[in-house]
């Protein structure tokens, strides 16, 4: 474990920056048996000021850098390296089939390895089971794992993996082919297991065949469940209405009819605090249900037609603790001012609201901008009735908003110069797609209040439709964005062998290819854009837009 020489190894003796005419080297040395031994290695070789450093010292330095600069100090001597490895603990592989013989010295070197990704692109073959097997014996303390496009691995390795690792607390796969027996191996071992994501799992019987998922051991742990573009996502009912502390439920693009699940869940004492429904086949029978949850805090409805004011005002009557609600009404006009007036009435704790597809009037705005004095962030999309009169109407009452956005709006440049003096704690507006703003008022905004951001994109022109779509990053909890998402995010390069994973990373896979499996929303424009954050400090919390 002794470092060995380097050329490039800094030289007391060679620089003249630390040069002292006094200063004494003998006391810096390590203490040898032989002191002829000393000697040479003081005079004939560089001095090694790092072997004095604890290995746990040198881990925590590395643990603080990049992973970039991580790699490159791998490369400095075999002490580094082997020191590096053993205290890395996430750890991103690319798993095509090529990786497999590789294995066995990757894991012999990062030994500690506690959060694991594997991806394989969709035009390669993934690793099998009988890999996934050896990294279940190598990886013993894994407590992540994540799954992309391992299309070779059935039940079988899952099996394997629910066996070796009973450690998971946080499971997410995505475009994989194993099935119902493989899935439930892992809820029926995995003991510890905290939070669920599941996407686009292909290898689950269709119908009446269907083996049903859960609850197993791992439901009295979950806390969180996410479902998306599910053929038949129903087959994880059981598990849904058994996990008995849960708290988030997110279901996204998924078939069937949802709103009797919603309602035998909510028949018992639950603990849920943010529930997310996309494009699904849910009514106000679900919303209702939905209102029986008193500790919810966060609502994101997104592209669910057969939902009206009457759900939401059920919701808002009941769910006195809501702090974040996200509406996509769709331009279905089956959600407005009734839906709008009950919340601003009974949603006092309300601090972050965005609305899209949604035709609010001054009338709600008014009673909004009144009732929830502790809104904070608000944004508001494709509205055909938003004018300037609704705009100052929010400048002249939110005196607790700090973040706007408007988007594709019919506002104009009188509108946003309410905001001159109206919102004292107003930090950042954003204005986009608005034709009838120009630059010139933003100019004249930013002169007025200096220590306000403005951004404007006048030059935009408004799409067709706007979607708030939650895609593949699900839940939109850390901001409110606008930019066209560009489908089919690009995985790993097959040459990769193993990257670490720094940052919560995103998932890679494409569209499901049967559209028709969707045609309850195929006579819709989807036209695709998300949030993005309206703070751009790194160190926006959760709650931020």
């Amino acid at each position: 474990m002794g470092q060995a020489a380097s050329a490039h190894a800094y030289s007391p003796a060679a620089s003249n920056h630390f040069r002292t005419s006094n200063l004494d080297l003998h006391h810096l040395r390590p203490s040898y048996a032989n002191s002829q031994l000393s000697e040479d290695v003081c005079v004939n070789k560089q001095l090694d000021y790092t072997s004095e450093i604890p290995d746990e010292c040198l881990a925590l330095i590395f643990q603080s850098l990049s992973s970039g600069d991580r790699k490159r100090c791998s490369l400095v001597c075999r002490r580094w390296f082997a020191v590096e490895g053993q205290s890395r603990h996430r750890l991103a592989l690319n798993a095509s089939v090529e990786v497999a013989d590789h294995l066995p010295s990757i894991f012999k070197r990062f030994d500690s390895v506690t959060k694991l990704a594997l991806r394989c692109d969709r035009k390669s073959v993934s690793i099998n089971d009988g890999a996934l097997t050896l990294i279940s014996l190598r990886c013993h303390n894994l407590t992540r794992l994540k799954l992309r496009g391992c299309r070779e691995i059935s039940d079988l390795g899952m099996f394997a993996l629910a066996k070796n690792c009973k450690s998971l607390r946080k499971f997410s796969c995505g475009s994989c082919m194993f099935g119902a027996k493989g899935m439930n191996a892992l809820l029926n071992n995995c003991s510890s297991l905290e939070e669920l994501s599941v996407k686009r799992l292909r290898g689950i019987n269709d119908g009446s065949t269907a083996e049903p998922i859960g609850p197993g051991i791992a439901a009295s742990s979950l806390k969180s469940i996410t479902l998306k573009e599910l053929y038949n996502g129903q087959c994880f009912g059981p598990l849904v209405i058994g996990s008995k502390n849960l708290k988030t439920l997110k279901i996204l693009r998924c078939l069937g009819d949802w709103d009797r699940l919603l309602e035998t869940i909510t028949m018992r004492k639950n603990c849920l605090t943010e529930i997310h429904l996309e494009r699904l086949q849910v009514s106000d029978v679900g919303l209702m249900a939905i209102s029986k949850c008193p500790d919810l805090e966060i609502l994101h409805l997104v592209k669910a037609p057969d939902c009206s004011n009457d759900g939401i005002s059920a919701i808002a009557e009941n769910c006195k603790l809501l702090r974040k609600l996200h509406i996509d009404g769709w331009r279905t006009n089956r959600i407005g001012d009734e839906g709008l007036i009950a919340i601003a009435k009974n949603s006092v704790n309300l601090v972050e609201l965005v609305l899209i597809g949604v035709n609010p009037s001054s009338v709600s705005l008014m009673a909004m901008a009144s009732n929830c004095q502790k809104l904070e962030r608000l944004a508001l999309c494709g509205s055909e009735t938003l004018g300037d009169p609704e705009i100052s109407c929010i400048a002249a009452k939110c005196t607790a908003l700090k973040k706007l956005c408007i988007k594709g709006c019919r506002v104009t440049d009188a509108g946003i110069e309410a905001f001159a003096f109206g919102c004292p704690n107003l930090v950042k507006i954003k204005v986009k797609k608005c034709r009838g703003v120009t630059n010139e008022v933003a100019d004249w905004l930013r002169a007025r209040r200096v220590t306000l951001s403005v951004n404007l994109d006048a030059d935009e022109i408004e799409p067709e439709a706007l979607d708030a779509s939650t895609s593949d990053g699900g839940a939109q909890d850390e901001g409110v964005e606008f930019p066209p998402i560009v489908s089919g995010a690009a995985c790993g390069s097959s040459g990769n062998v193993a990257a670490d994973v720094g940052a919560p990373s995103t998932s890679n896979g494409g569209r499901l290819p049967t559209k028709s499996r969707f045609s309850l929303f195929s006579g819709r424009t989807l036209v695709a854009c998300a949030f993005r954050r309206l703070s751009n400090g790194p160190g926006s919390s959760n709650d931020s837009l």
